[in-house]
């Protein structure tokens, strides 16, 4: 490839590990047993030639992981009349996703049959789904890990019982991230966060530091005079903006109108100001300000409600994760140094010894998995990889059937294996490709959850000496493809030591939610999933060391020698939606669409974050122990939905 200048000068031409896997191997497997219909790329993980936490590039969920789902969808799939194998392999569950809520189905139901037979069937290369962990090995032989999707265990004092079992039964006690967590890493080196505006919306590439004094900082921005006092009024003296009504009258008025809207009509603020505070809810809610009630910008930290006396209290109207904003008990330090793969690799350590060494929560984050052990023949649970369920049928009437067949595609073509009972922890879009046995009601339902698109990359840095001279710790950006970026969470554990001085290799990590402004949150959903499938690591490549590299300007950092490596986890299909004003009239009274969705059939329970409508790991799991309670007949205990904060929010919502 000729690369141009400027794209020399980024860095774009250097040979670093960046680009080993873009959208899988071109390796077209399995191709004559499926009737001459080829249904995509193996990964190299599939031939134990490589260890899918240390690969770069595009990572999460590629092109070769999609397309047989995409085939089946458009309807070419079957018409090729594929060769299916019986495998003659039976097992007591079978578990379609390797997600948390897929593995802890599996652990869970071990627990309460220990002599059962259990298979759970992934496309990934990896188990974990969205928990994803990224590894990196830097230039002086340091190991460096990050999340590439699940971040964080939220607020443990709101964990039903269920959840806190299943951590304590695999060995993970949250309370142990005190000690792990190193809560001022960033105070102690004297660093601070910024804003970087981009020129293109801006007119000027600007990095602005924020500091206690608003009006200081906002003062170097480059927003027009008037966009500054509004912002300056919001943050310090916000007014009445909704004069003469109670605090009911004005939460209600809150839950009915956009966080834009209130900016611009009831705040009377500069247009600039939206162009700010733009996007400043995506990371939250899935969707930016045009989107996003008040009331919920209000749980998300935003500026311009002290003024209103609305008091505490939440109101019935909040999202799931903003009515509980003010009540939040715990700091934001549950956190693995891979995120939540701490717990999916808990889970399989519990059930695959020998596939995880060591006993402890410092064994989770620094032992390698020998991926040659997820599935053999002798394992109580076979964890199969790089294979996608394409049906799943009852073998007879559902009401009476002693079984169900279940068919994938995997690396030895088209199988059948047999399973007593089957946990769907797949998508809730998914599952009406995969049966015919469900109402046109449910299947409604299940489509009513459109996930939200996001990429989490990781960002290998020789050191962080750039960073030290601003003394930042990272930037939120205005006007750019990126939300901005930030040192990674300052987690120590065991061996695993988070970096200390400026000259240690560390990991900046950056993320951005696609979003439509304009459109429903659903229809933002399905846009801005279209838009990032167009997408290429070489284009995420170039925009980050682009964006690195006019935003760190003026420092010794240099994008051609100081990044070692990138990876772009892709969740085309991302966050579970979460229930939300305007949009969900029915939201908070009901009825909602998941109680319809997972309605279990035969031998057959639905588990997996959409049917808790949260995207969050506890809700995950809350979701498995109500599928499994169905299948073996116990009585539901696990909470119909879980309700709980969200992801850390900027108090200025900045």
């Amino acid at each position: 490839m000729a690369w141009s200048d400027k794209d020399k000068r980024l860095g774009m031409d250097r040979p670093i590990s960046r680009r080993d896997f873009l959208d899988g191997v071109a390796l077209t497997i399995g191709g004559a047993a499926l009737g001459g219909f080829s249904f995509g790329a193996t990964p190299a993980a599939a031939q134990d030639t490589t260890y899918p936490p240390a690969l770069t590039g595009l990572r999460g969920q590629t092109d070769s992981t999609s397309n047989v789902m995409h085939a089946i969808r458009d309807g070419s799939f079957w018409a090729s009349n594929p060769t299916i194998t019986d495998s003659g392999q039976d097992y007591d569950l079978v578990v379609v996703g390797g997600g948390i809520s897929g593995l802890a189905a599996a652990f869970l139901f071990l627990q309460q049959r220990p002599d059962a037979k259990v298979l759970v069937i992934d496309p990934l290369d990896d188990f974990g789904g969205h928990a994803k962990r990224n590894a990196f090995t830097a230039s002086n032989g340091k190991l460096l890990i990050g999340y590439g999707g699940s971040q964080s265990m939220q607020t443990p004092s709101y964990f039903s019982p269920a959840v806190n079992q299943l951590l304590s039964d695999v060995g993970i006690v949250p309370a142990r991230f005190e000690e792990f967590y190193d809560q001022a890493w960033s105070e102690d080196r004297g660093l601070s966060g910024a804003v970087f505006f981009d020129k293109a919306q801006w007119g000027v590439d600007k990095l602005v530091i924020r500091t206690d004094d608003t009006a200081e900082w906002v003062a170097q921005t480059p927003m027009n005079e008037q966009a500054k006092a509004d912002i300056i009024a919001l943050i310090d003296a916000p007014g009445d903006y909704l004069p003469g009504m109670t605090p009911e009258e004005r939460l209600d008025k809150l839950s009915q109108i956009t966080y834009k809207e209130f900016l611009l009509d009831y705040v009377k603020a500069d247009p600039q100001v939206v162009d700010y505070f733009q996007n400043s809810t995506a990371g939250y809610f899935g969707v930016g300000i045009d989107a996003a009630t008040a009331l919920d910008a209000r749980g998300n930290w935003n500026p311009g409600f002290d003024g209103m006396d609305l008091g505490e209290a939440v109101h019935p109207a909040h999202s799931p994760s903003g009515r509980l904003a003010f009540t939040d008990p715990d700091y934001y330090i549950y956190h693995f140094p891979d995120g939540n793969a701490g717990i999916a690799r808990a889970l399989v350590r519990a059930m695959l010894p020998n596939a995880l060494a060591g006993t402890t929560m410092e064994d989770l984050a620094t032992e390698s998995v020998d991926y040659s052990q997820l599935d053999l023949p002798d394992n109580p649970v076979r964890i199969r990889l790089n294979s996608t369920v394409v049906k799943v049928a009852h073998d007879g009437d559902p009401a009476t059937a002693e079984s169900v067949t279940v068919t994938y595609a995997g690396t030895d073509g088209l199988q059948t294996v047999k399973a007593g009972n089957v946990v769907l922890a797949c998508w809730h879009r998914v599952i009406p490709y995969l049966t015919d046995e469900i109402s046109a009601e449910q299947i409604t339902a299940l489509n009513d959850q459109q996930k939200v698109p996001l990429i989490y990359t990781n960002v290998q840095l020789r050191n962080w000496e750039a960073l030290d001279e601003l003394k930042i710790d990272g930037a939120r950006a205005r006007g750019n493809f990126w939300s901005g970026f930030e040192i990674d969470f300052p987690v120590s554990m065991g061996d695993y030591k988070f970096a200390d001085v400026p000259s240690d290799p560390v990991i900046l990590h950056l993320s951005k939610v696609l979003v439509e402004p304009g459109l429903s949150s659903r229809e933002q959903a399905l846009s801005g999933r279209r838009q990032l499938v167009t997408l290429t690591f070489e284009d995420m490549e170039r925009s980050i060391r682009d964006l690195l590299s006019r935003a760190l300007a003026g420092t010794s950092f240099d994008p051609s020698t100081d990044i070692e490596g990138i990876t772009c986890n892709r969740w085309s299909h991302g966050y579970a939606y979460e229930y939300m004003r305007p949009w969900d009239t029915f939201w908070p009274d009901g009825p909602l669409p998941i109680f319809e969705a997972r309605k279990p059939w035969g031998r057959i329970s639905v588990a997996n974050a959409d049917s808790g409508a949260y995207a969050y790991a506890h809700s995950a799991i809350d979701q498995a122990v109500r599928a499994v309670r169905e299948l073996i007949g116990e009585p539901d205990g696990a909470p119909a939905f879980s309700t709980f904060p969200g992801p850390p929010r900027d108090k200025l919502g900045l």
